[in-house]
């Protein structure tokens, strides 16, 4: 189906034209076909009136818990350790597919409705996630987090269940949808793990070319005790099991040291910024400056929304620029909105392995428009700044996720939302919380 936008801002995320105004944007199928200023020739399905919106790559949330809005809020005013212990270990026990497979649909629903085309997400059950987002129309980098808490000298693939689960998604899920769900390998983090753990997950990502998506340094705490149990921070014990041998996602980053961040730069790992996340939680804030001067691509994610509390994209990068600029400006300047920007949409898309991110011929048609006719978008004298630091999901008016129209102008294309509510309702909560 061919679509063309036209008399439309486009913010290409491109750096050697990043701003086109009253362009055309032709897409064809999946891909972007034609970006310019000049009306391309031929026939189409639909053309879309683009005066007073811009339309820019989809957000990409590259670190994230989809299922875990059915936490939404619950067991505030904790710190991680605390707020995973007493809380979320406890009601995660409760969850079974038919939760999980609620949670994330809701959870893909506000994010479809907030701009959001790309996910990579770790959590169980992973397999009912997969068909949620097969059915919802966004991409999606899919992981189940392996967890081995039993004695090292006692490890086997049998015995630890998440080992199964890598095989079970790789067979059933990757390269699904023409690519729309791919498969990572992943390990939840050091702390929830041992060394069997870790090398046996680093071989299938061998085996099978997969990229690694590991929690990692997101406290003080963490980071220091791993130093003081194995004498190397997280990063570089688990780079001695080959964890890192195909890059992948590195989620949070707040506390790097002692060559973590040029490890990981060699090793084509990205580092996933989660900052609402990280300040509710009192972990701290990633040093974005250093990270990126020390080599690595840097994304947003939104974490769980039981510790955020939403999948708000906007507020991400608003967030990420006032912390950035408060902490480290003073030495660095400030981060400018295009960074942000790059951070949120083409970054994430490299971090994942999808050619989208930008808006170009041959790119994946990943795209949302956003209504800057808006009273918080007007007046506009700077597109990008308007998006940091002034747009929120209110203003995204259509989301289209490769090539197909997946939601617009507040209606759902893909999903049933009161479908997705009754179902949260009546079984998921009573299931978890009684």
């Amino acid at each position: 189906m061919a679509i063309l936008f036209e008399n439309v801002t486009a913010v290409t995320m491109d750096p050697a034209n990043p701003i086109v105004k009253n362009a055309f944007v032709l897409v064809d199928g999946a891909q972007i076909a034609s970006v310019g200023t000049k009306r391309p020739a031929g026939e189409f399905e639909r053309v879309v009136n683009g005066a007073g919106k811009v339309l820019m790559p989809g957000f990409v949330n590259a670190h994230t818990h989809v299922p875990m809005t059915l936490m939404r809020g619950y067991g505030g005013g904790c710190d991680l350790h605390t707020w995973l212990n007493d809380y979320i270990f406890p009601a995660e026990n409760k969850l079974d597919g038919r939760c999980v497979a609620a949670g994330a649909a809701l959870g893909l629903a506000e994010m479809i409705a907030s701009g959001i085309t790309c996910i990579a997400d770790m959590y169980m059950h992973t397999e009912a996630i997969a068909q949620t987002v097969l059915e919802a129309g966004i991409s999606a980098n899919l992981s189940c987090g392996a967890v081995y808490f039993g004695d090292p000298a006692d490890f086997s693939p049998e015995k630890c269940g998440d080992c199964g689960n890598h095989i079970r998604l790789y067979e059933n899920w990757h390269n699904a949808g023409d690519g729309q769900i791919l498969v990572d390998a992943s390990i939840h983090a050091e702390y929830t793990s041992s060394a069997p753990a870790w090398e046996w997950v680093a071989d299938f990502a061998q085996k099978h070319a997969l990229r690694m998506h590991v929690h990692v340094s997101e406290t003080h705490s963490e980071h220091e005790k791993c130093i003081e149990k194995y004498g190397v921070t997280p990063a570089q014990l688990l780079d001695k099991y080959g964890v890192w041998q195909n890059g992948g996602i590195a989620a949070h980053c707040v506390y790097l040291s002692g060559g973590d961040a040029e490890l990981f730069a060699s090793r084509g790992v990205t580092a996933v910024h989660n900052p609402v996340s990280n300040l509710k939680l009192m972990s701290g804030v990633a040093p974005l400056f250093f990270l990126r001067e020390c080599g690595m691509n840097v994304a947003l994610g939104t974490d769980g929304v039981a510790s955020n509390n939403s999948h708000n994209i906007f507020e991400e990068m608003k967030v990420a620029a006032l912390t950035q600029n408060c902490n480290f400006g003073e030495d660095h300047g400030l981060l400018q909105a295009a960074d942000v920007l790059a951070m949120a949409t083409v970054n994430g898309a490299r971090a994942l392995g999808r050619d989208a991110g930008v808006i170009a011929p041959g790119k994946i048609a990943d795209l949302i428009l956003v209504d800057f006719t808006h009273p918080n978008l007007f007046p506009c004298h700077d597109v990008m700044e308007n998006l940091v630091y002034s747009a929120a999901p209110s203003n995204v008016v259509m989301n289209m996720a490769r090539g197909k129209i997946i939601y617009e102008n507040g209606t759902f294309l893909t999903l049933d939302l009161e479908k997705i509510r009754a179902e949260v309702g009546e079984y998921a909560l009573p299931k978890i919380f009684g």
